[in-house]
């Protein structure tokens, strides 16, 4: 049985009516939340850390701009739009000294809650609401009077009233009018890890960095290479995007459909599924983000040199060069520029 899809219609703004709302960051969630709520009627504010670069930003954008502690003081909603590793600290510090009975705690993700790095107060709700897409298209999408699919949950529900506050946030940033699925806080931080470790990040990427030095290390030329794994995944990810897999197979050349349905298996087969399985259970068992916590007060070593590995990958070199040749593409050099979330 298909889940229930929830709309506009399942949806009250009214529940917000007399209620401060505040998102603490302005970074690519935070300020997509807060503009959208701000434009669909609701009274928000934004808590930020003293010296925050991003206080500017959100007050010539007409909003009210508090310090983290006093934002959660006058709010009756607080939105935590703050990367994973710095929620814990900003918690103990700022939130939880200010968190009275009957407020609400709400995430975009379920990591901190699901894996006890925040343990709320139980006289309190805890709801989730997490748009499927990056702020910018959440922010978009609202102002072109559509909206991007989200999910809710609700872990604490202590006034009764925590779905109604869920789907009228997600009404707010307009979600509703594409639709909006219930889940749990479970159930959205395991497949969401699962999915950018195995499929979305770290599977595409490491697939693609294979295919590039299979061909080279064949004598293949590099340009070549950049284009037959990585430029041209673009052309098929969009065709399963908009069609799905049989969509793509649809659109592709009797050639390539064969090739695909006969040594895909070959490469993402049996073993690949079942390293899957072990990284889901690594996920599952609170493995993965205990070692995450360890990497991040670690200082971040080995996240930090991994990366530099990646981005001096033969890989990297070749598009740069590639991609000054194609005039059509926006060209964005995002390397070292960080989101201001807090």
């Amino acid at each position: 049985m298909p889940a229930k899809v929830y709309t506009d219609k399942d949806a009250d703004l009214g529940v917000f009516q007399n209620k401060t709302l505040a998102i603490l960051g302005y970074g690519s969630q935070g300020h997509a939340h807060a503009l959208n709520l701000k434009e669909s009627g609701c009274k928000v504010i934004i808590g930020l850390y003293p010296g925050s670069k991003s206080r500017a930003v959100a007050e010539q954008h007409g909003l009210k701009v508090y310090d983290t502690a006093e934002a959660v003081r006058r709010a009756d909603v607080i939105m935590l739009a703050l990367p994973d590793m710095k929620q814990a600290d900003i918690y103990a510090r700022d939130i939880l000294p200010n968190l009275t009975k009957g407020k609400c705690l709400l995430f975009s993700h379920g990591l901190a809650v699901h894996f006890g790095l925040i343990k709320p107060p139980k006289d309190i709700d805890v709801i989730m609401v997490a748009p499927k897409g990056p702020g910018h298209m959440v922010r978009r999408l609202y102002v072109e009077g559509k909206g991007m699919p989200a999910l809710i949950a609700v872990a604490q529900n202590k006034s009764r009233q925590a779905k109604k506050i869920a789907l009228a946030w997600a009404k707010g940033i307009g979600s509703t009018k594409a639709g909006v699925l219930q889940t749990t806080f479970k159930e959205e931080c395991e497949t969401d890890l699962f999915g950018e470790q195995t499929v979305l990040c770290g599977g595409a990427s490491a697939l693609v960095q294979a295919g590039f030095e299979t061909l080279v290390e064949a004598g293949y030329q590099p340009e070549m290479a950049y284009f037959e794994c990585l430029h041209e995944l673009k052309l098929i990810c969009d065709l399963m995007y908009e069609s799905g897999i049989a969509g793509m197979r649809f659109s592709i050349s009797e050639t390539a459909k064969y090739g695909d349905i006969t040594r895909g298996p070959r490469i993402v087969s049996k073993r690949t599924k079942a390293e899957m399985k072990k990284i889901l259970k690594e996920i599952q068992s609170g493995q993965f983000t205990r070692e995450w916590v360890r990497e991040y007060k670690g200082g971040l070593k080995k996240y930090n040199a991994l990366l530099a590995k990646g981005e001096k990958h033969q890989i990297e070199k070749t598009g740069t060069y590639l991609r000054s040749m194609m005039p059509w593409m926006t060209k964005k050099n995002i390397k070292g520029v960080q989101a201001s979330y807090a």
